[in-house]
């Protein structure tokens, strides 16, 4: 392919030698000449293992080259590749100014250039920029509708300076943020050479997944050091605990709890973070991350009562009570947190779960739900379905039998919170929108 690739910073110049280095012709872009001039010298203007190498093969093949001459590299392109900085400014939001100005010039560009052309971000932007930001910008400049004459598309990077060429050659997935299939199509031709799976969603979906995954980096770093520091002033190897809790990959480092849903809860997890940060505040010691944990738990439980609140309807139905699928425990369970909170709201309460039944609860189970929800008894129903046709909302807390039907049950005028991800519910329904939905359902997955 011919690809004009604008910014010729850490992440432009890496992509430019590795997309040169897969047999496409790159052009790269800046206004800055003194990059343009090293990169056409051969030279990396950053410093990253192998690249300064990697750059000057790339230029003695003919297949890289540099320009400050946006207008030229775009119309001797099919695709163009954007990589500006988009810095934070003070108050944290994104300074996507220099992004601005580089679509508005590839849509000037673009303006009597008849043949097909995609633009793809590959700068790091906020969800709904392209939507409400960019796509505007580039549809005025060039006169030309973004899905039919010029294609949007959102394409995250995942470089790690110091290990960025590797990184580049051998991903973990290849994320199109497509506006529409047939500029993800253009897209995919100029990483035909990576073998790696590749995820084809919306626009703000790719840019989350990319902010997601630094949270998640910055979240685990602060986790370790948190435990470690903690370990230290017990007296204990803080990496030794972290290299044997390393080595659970079946619930520490795997998939498992990374999926939207609903609160935790059960026996062991509350009371556990609660020890920790016991020992923490006895310690003196400043563990903001570890206290944030509860809160955090109780702040997504309210959203939910926020959502049926604002709803305006009053009869609810609630499918699950116990923490999770196949036990009936309900020691803080979030869902016995959510009825007790909807019910001190005046809402009537309908609650089927086939796990509990409440002349089975023994010990501190019993006594939990008698010091919580004293009449329990009075709101558990056998027939979900029952249940559902009498309620104007209806939470899916668990995945009961039969509820993989319960798009069939469901009627248009029901408020639907889905926390599980019931398969026939979750196409045609927007995803979880927070307290002001408006939507008949809201869907988690």
């Amino acid at each position: 392919m011919k690809i004009a690739l604008f910014g010729l910073g850490y992440v432009g110049a890496v992509s430019a030698a590795c997309f040169a280095a897969a047999g496409h012709d790159v052009t790269g872009v800046d206004v800055d000449a003194s990059k343009v001039d090293l990169i056409k010298r051969g030279r990396s203007p950053v410093t990253e293992p192998g690249l300064d190498e990697l750059l000057a093969e790339q230029v003695r093949s003919g297949r890289l080259t540099a320009t400050t001459d946006t207008a030229a590299a775009v119309r001797a392109s099919d695709l163009s590749l954007v990589c500006v900085g988009t810095p934070s400014r003070r108050n944290g939001s994104l300074e996507s100014g220099y992004l601005e100005r580089v679509v508005e010039q590839i849509g000037a560009a673009l303006k009597d250039h008849a043949a097909y052309h995609v633009i793809v971000i590959r700068s790091t932007v906020l969800p709904g920029v392209v939507e409400s930001v960019l796509t505007p910008i580039l549809e005025e400049s060039s006169g030309k509708r973004v899905g039919h004459e010029v294609g949007l598309c959102v394409n995250p990077e995942f470089l790690r300076e110091s290990s960025a060429i590797r990184d580049f050659q051998q991903p973990p997935f290849t994320i199109v943020g497509e506006t529409d299939s047939r500029a993800g199509d253009v897209l995919l031709q100029a990483y035909a050479h990576i073998d790696a799976p590749v995820r084809r969603v919306r626009p703000a979906e790719a840019s989350m997944i990319k902010y997601a995954s630094n949270a998640y980096h910055a979240l685990k770093v602060a986790f370790s050091n948190e435990i470690g520091a903690l370990c230290q002033q017990l007296d204990i190897d803080g990496r030794t605990v972290m290299k044997v809790f390393c080595e659970d990959r079946d619930l520490n480092v795997s998939h498992r709890y990374l999926q939207p849903g609903f609160g935790f809860g059960g026996s062991c997890l509350p009371k556990d973070v609660r020890a920790l940060n016991y020992v923490s505040r006895d310690s003196d010691m400043s563990t903001p991350l570890l206290a944030s944990v509860i809160p955090s738990n109780e702040a997504h439980i309210g959203r939910v009562v926020d959502v049926v609140l604002a709803s305006g309807k009053r009869k609810v139905a609630l499918l699950g009570l116990s923490f999770k699928r196949g036990t009936d425990d309900l020691r803080e369970s979030p869902f016995v947190t959510l009825a007790e909170a909807l019910i001190g709201k005046g809402v009537t309460l309908r609650v089927c779960d086939p796990d509990v039944t409440v002349g089975h609860l023994v010990g501190r189970n019993r006594a939990y739900i008698e010091e919580r929800l004293p009449h329990v008894a009075q709101l558990l129903v056998a027939d979900w379905c029952a249940a559902v046709e009498a309620a104007d909302v209806v939470i899916v807390a668990k995945r009961l039998a039969g509820t993989e039907n319960l798009a069939e049950v469901v009627r248009a005028d029901q408020l639907v919170v889905d926390l599980v991800g019931i398969d026939g519910l979750r196409a045609g329904f927007r995803p979880w929108a927070g307290a002001n939905l408006k939507p008949a359902v809201v869907a988690q997955s």
